[in-house]
């Protein structure tokens, strides 16, 4: 890989000029990914937040799904923001009938499980190796993480409901996933997380 490495974010549906303006800032060349051959031309992917029933059924319209499994499965690096976490899933709760995921991360979502978009909220959040203090965390109708696999490592979890531990980042090999949307901050340090794991310095 040149030092200059190429993401790509899946331009399906959800806040892709976001992450690609993100991205921009921090040095790499960034990609909007609607067409299998895009996955060809890039190193890692960004799958966006947005609404994970639409996402799966135009992955699958645009013949998108299995090249995605395909990549991801052969070590392709990705990172899912809300709706991507979902998508990155390998189980699925309160999922719409017949909804698929890309998989990869052995990991449990329970989408939606934050509340409506009325009960969106701020706040922070510890992670795991971050450095720089709590991340301002944005959750937009978001998931969390009811169960992970023995490779899984939970990077941040916060209180909801009156109960503490709700697993809102993870991270297993090459795939990292947060509920909530660092796109909409104007803080990139987790984005810069993930610039680094696909250059394999993290």
């Amino acid at each position: 890989m040149s030092a200059t490495p190429t993401i790509g974010v899946l331009a399906l549906q959800g806040d892709t000029a976001e992450h690609l303006r993100v991205l921009g800032t921090l040095g790499v060349d960034a990609a909007p990914v609607l067409r299998p051959e895009d996955l060809d031309r890039v190193h890692g992917l960004v799958l966006p937040g947005g609404e994970s029933t639409t996402m799966s059924k135009l992955a699958v319209r645009y013949e998108l799904m299995e090249p995605l499994r395909k990549h991801i499965g052969e070590g392709m690096p990705a990172y899912g923001t809300c709706a991507g976490m979902i998508m990155l899933a390998d189980r699925i709760l309160d999922g719409a009938e017949g909804q698929q995921t890309v998989g990869g991360l052995d990991i449990t979502v329970r989408r939606n499980a934050f509340g409506r978009q009325t009960e969106s909220f701020e706040g922070p959040v510890d992670i795991d190796g971050l450095e720089g203090g709590p991340f301002d965390a944005v959750f937009i109708r978001a998931p969390w993480v009811e169960a992970v696999g023995a490779d899984v490592r939970v990077l941040g979890q916060v209180a909801y409901g009156g109960r503490a531990g709700r697993i809102v980042a993870v991270r297993q090999g090459g795939l990292l996933a947060t509920s909530f949307h660092p796109e909409l901050t104007g803080d990139p340090r987790i984005h810069r997380l993930f610039v680094d794991m696909v250059k394999g310095q993290a």
